[in-house]
């Protein structure tokens, strides 16, 4: 059997594969979000975290989703050994442009000036120690800079051979047509989920137009949709990021709790977990709209990594899908603590 030739353990299906953007790199239909393995969500186990990456892929998770602003870098660093013992089966994500103050991940920069890009992707490279990234995204905008500036800057290093496939993060339509002008665009990659469902007004609309793939980051609501948590304030570690979110503290906490009936309804139904029925019903968006979505689920644990590809064979119906339906409309509370980081004050 050749190291690409991976067999799941009896009774589990490998997931189906999809391709990102209409010329993108053919991916496991989830990915792995892998910042909190050693970044943002408090204490971790790295030896379980490098062992939830080899059963990703044993169950054929391919796109593993990475940025240089986690940890400083550090999380760049921890993905390394595991990218480079399996090169040839790992689509490589990574990411520019944010700056997070160690001390306060409340505290956030931006930077797309073209020098500062050139700089961040020969430091990546280096971190991750590969010749290139597959799909390499814009973290976040700074609107002071035109985005075909960026995308110009960008577009040079697939011609340099330091990047195969170009992604945005946190665009806004027009902004996504303007990138994909200068160069093709793989993939958009913001927050989508019962929760967060801003971006269908525009974004998901226009990135299937112009066969550009989405990839959903925090498709779980960082949790809460699985029901891991309540309150973030009273029930995390005291340097868990999300203390920090207002969706998930005080009385919004509780009012968003409440939102989770009938996804848990619907997990009874099924014989699944609710994060399961979460991440079934992102997966249905790409039927819904017409474009491949490859959301990224973020863990630490090989029995959520089994749990979370499990997801992707449910199949939901029209009835349980209209009683999803209402709960982002109902949400209480930003997605961040300031929203300016995001693409929803520039639609």
């Amino acid at each position: 059997m050749t190291s690409t030739e991976r067999t799941p353990q009896a009774g589990e299906q490998r997931i189906s594969t999809v391709e990102l953007g209409s010329n993108g790199p053919v991916v496991g239909i989830q990915g792995l979000g892998c910042m909190g393995m050693s970044f943002a969500y408090g204490p971790t186990d790295a030896d379980e975290a490098r062992a939830t990456l080899e059963r990703a892929l044993e169950l054929g998770v391919t796109l593993y989703d990475t940025a240089d602003a986690y940890g400083s870098g550090e999380n760049e660093k921890f993905l390394a050994p595991f990218v480079k013992a399996h090169r040839d089966e790992v689509v490589l994500a990574t990411k520019f442009a944010l700056g997070i103050d160690p001390s306060d991940p409340t505290k956030r920069t931006i930077n797309n000036d073209p020098a500062y890009i050139r700089t961040c992707i020969d430091a990546s490279l280096q971190r991750l120690d590969v010749d290139s990234i597959d799909l390499y995204y814009m973290h976040r905008r700074d609107p002071k800079v035109p985005i075909e500036e960026t995308v110009g800057v960008m577009a040079e290093l697939v011609a340099a051979g330091k990047v195969k496939h170009l992604g945005l993060s946190e665009v806004t339509a027009d902004e996504l047509r303007a990138a994909q002008a200068v160069h093709p665009i793989a993939a958009v990659q913001s927050e989508w989920s019962l929760f967060s469902r801003d971006i269908e007004q525009s974004v998901v609309p226009t990135a299937a137009e112009l066969g550009v793939a989405l990839v959903p980051y925090s498709p779980l609501g960082r949790g809460f949709l699985t029901g891991a948590f309540v309150s973030a304030d009273k029930e995390l570690s005291a340097n868990d990021f999300r203390r920090q979110q207002p969706r998930f503290t005080g009385d919004n906490a509780a009012v968003n709790a409440a939102l989770l009936a009938p996804v848990r309804q619907i997990a009874e139904a099924h014989g699944a977990t609710p994060g399961q029925v979460a991440l079934a019903w992102v997966q249905r968006q790409a039927q819904t709209f017409g474009l491949p979505v490859v959301a990224i689920p973020g863990t630490r644990k090989r029995s959520r990594v089994e749990e979370n590809t499990a997801a992707t064979h449910i199949a939901l119906t029209d009835e349980e899908l209209a009683l999803l339906e209402p709960i982002a409309s109902q949400v209480s509370g930003d997605r961040y603590a300031d929203m300016t980081f995001t693409s929803a004050g520039r639609e």
